[in-house]
């Protein structure tokens, strides 16, 4: 078995046995979005580009916010080079190569900007998606689900408590979709899936309430 596979299901069975009904935060406050500011307008130097608002900055539009200054976007891998022109001519600073396909940039303000190149088959799909799918400042945000699939498949310990805690706001409508995208393109891990489902529900029940 692949060692980030191992590690994954042994979080997920730790934090299963130890989990409790309402452990978190109360949930009215976990709810509460603080707006967005300072961060540059991509609009202007991307569009038309597919390009999506993804990492911390897009969890926020699903599950209780986390501080986080950085904002990451994903963009199909064939922009690549397309991209980087243009944020070279706008003015922002080359900082290096991400360990992932991608690049690392700041903008003119300061603000740091992660370019996550997408080669999964699911990328045009998703990029497609998020452009009807806009924040209050009109950000493209990458959908739910596939949030969710991008998170699952990096397997980082972070990124399963964000899965964790966007399912648990989910609705059983977006929770249908992001299984049948599973279904799709991971279905071996589905029972993974449902466990991140279960510990996101325990989380927001309040007393006397069922994960049912």
């Amino acid at each position: 078995m692949d060692p980030r596979v191992r590690m994954r299901k042994a979080l997920i069975r730790m934090a299963l046995r130890r989990a409790r009904p309402g452990a978190g935060s109360r949930w009215e406050l976990l709810g509460r979005r603080s707006p967005l500011s300072d961060l540059p307008d991509l609009r202007s130097i991307l569009d038309p580009i597919p390009w999506a608002v993804v990492g911390a900055m897009a969890a926020r539009y699903y599950m209780p916010e986390r501080a986080t200054l950085d904002l990451d976007i994903a963009i199909h891998a064939g922009d690549g080079p397309e991209v980087r022109r243009r944020l070279r001519e706008a003015g922002f600073r080359y900082e290096g190569e991400l360990v992932i396909p991608g690049s690392s940039w700041v903008s003119p303000e300061g603000v740091p900007l992660d370019v996550l190149e997408l080669h999964d088959p699911w990328a045009e799909e998703a990029l497609e998606a998020a452009q009807g799918n806009r924040d209050e400042a009109g950000f493209p945000i990458l959908p739910m689900s596939y949030l969710i699939l991008m998170k699952f498949e990096a397997g980082r310990l972070q990124d399963l408590a964000d899965i964790a805690r966007m399912l648990g706001q989910a609705t059983p409508e977006q929770f249908r979709a992001v299984r049948d995208l599973f279904q799709r393109y991971r279905p071996a891990d589905l029972e993974d899936l449902e466990s991140l489902w279960l510990l996101g529900r325990m989380e927001r029940m309040g007393p006397g309430e069922s994960t049912s």
